[in-house]
């Protein structure tokens, strides 16, 4: 797997948690082994600018997911097909405030929503109230087996 992980910010992330965090979703979620993903992390401005240009919203968002081969989970005796999965944009003052607001650490929530990014990479989303439930589900889970101890209360709505 190629997994790239970079910091744009003066924040403290733990890229080398975030980095191990994308190889248990990948290799749990059966994706090839030669899948590619990148994960980055922007100030507010930066985020703005992609929030408006591709949702049309105003203001930073906490992580936005650019999927690119539309990569899907596979299986146990099937992987994914091998391709590049996309791109994670994540932004640590939003990420600190949801912390707070969640109870939660910073590191914690930085791990939330890099899982919360991949997902939507695989094609999972939250619009409606059985997808929300499937992919926090999901989301809850992987974050409690690559913890070993509950998942941080999401943030992401």
């Amino acid at each position: 797997m190629s997994i790239e992980v970079n910091n744009e910010t003066d924040y403290d992330i733990p890229l080398a948690e975030v980095e191990k965090l994308c190889r248990h979703v990948l290799d749990t979620m059966f994706l090839h082994p030669s899948t590619e993903v990148s994960v980055v992390f922007i100030d507010e401005a930066a985020m703005s600018d992609l929030h408006v240009e591709w949702m049309d919203l105003e203001g930073p968002t906490d992580v936005m997911s650019f999927p690119m081969d539309e990569l899907r989970p596979g299986t146990q005796n099937k992987p994914s097909e091998s391709g590049l999965l996309g791109d994670i944009a994540i932004c640590p003052p939003v990420a600190q405030e949801q912390a707070a607001k969640g109870g939660h650490s910073f590191a914690d929530e930085i791990l939330l929503l890099t899982t919360h990014g991949l997902l939507h990479l695989m094609g999972y989303d939250h619009e409606e109230a059985a997808e929300k439930a499937e992919m926090f589900g999901i989301q809850r889970q992987l974050l409690e087996a690559f913890l070993g101890r509950p998942a941080p209360k999401e943030t992401v709505e």
